[in-house]
């Protein structure tokens, strides 16, 4: 951290393009990883992981792993169809900006896309549980926040606080401690802090 400019970013280190955070997670038993973009568009590097769910986390970040096109083209349009992986993705802005219940949204999001049951329909093209990847731009601080507030609410046997959560992220996700002090950013983490408190409020009051 530059001590005369502390809101200069840290220096870019380097860290693997997907990362194995949590093995075999209670309840579904799978395995959740963390990547960037990069990690995370290498479509071999997913199937050499099994990751079967892909949860995008940057508001700046759109992937096109299109490998069956649906309907007619036309000159004009881009690809849409299905991909690898069931693609699921939550606009977070990596700073201020958003909202506590985006943060509790994307946790919703984390753990609705392993409990979803997928028709068995030829529209449907991913239908197997595999292992989840939840990624940002960089795999550094969106990313990281949502797999804390997620390993807290479901784990908290082992992550009984959010910052336990972090500080084992930031092990496995080889995160240099120079750039810990935005690894998370300070706005998310205080935001996933919020989130958790209305999520054992809803708890509290039996509406989840």
């Amino acid at each position: 951290m530059n001590l005369e400019n502390p809101h200069q970013p840290a220096p870019q280190y380097p860290r693997p393009p997907i990362s194995l955070i949590e093995n075999d997670i209670p309840h579904w038993h799978v395995n959740i990883y963390i990547g960037g973009s990069e990690g995370t568009a290498n479509v071999a590097l997913l199937k050499e992981f099994d990751i079967k769910i892909v949860l995008n986390c940057a508001v700046n970040l759109d992937i096109d792993w299109v490998t069956e096109r649906d309907g007619k083209w036309s000159d004009t349009a881009n690809a849409f169809g299905s991909g690898p992986v069931r693609y699921y993705k939550l606009g977070l802005i990596d700073g201020p900006g958003n909202s506590p219940e985006m943060l509790l949204a994307g946790y919703y999001l984390m753990r609705s896309a392993l409990a979803q049951q997928i028709p068995n329909k030829p529209s449907y093209k991913n239908r197997d549980l595999g292992n989840i990847l939840v990624n940002c731009r960089g795999g550094r601080s969106r990313s990281v926040t949502i797999v804390a507030l997620f390993l807290h609410l479901e784990i908290p046997e082992k992550y009984p606080t959010l910052d336990a959560a972090i500080a084992h992220i930031r092990t496995t996700r080889e995160l240099h401690p120079d750039e810990w002090y935005e690894t998370p950013k300070p706005e998310l983490k205080n935001l996933a802090e919020q989130a958790v408190k209305m999520h054992n409020l809803l708890r509290t009051q039996q509406l989840i």
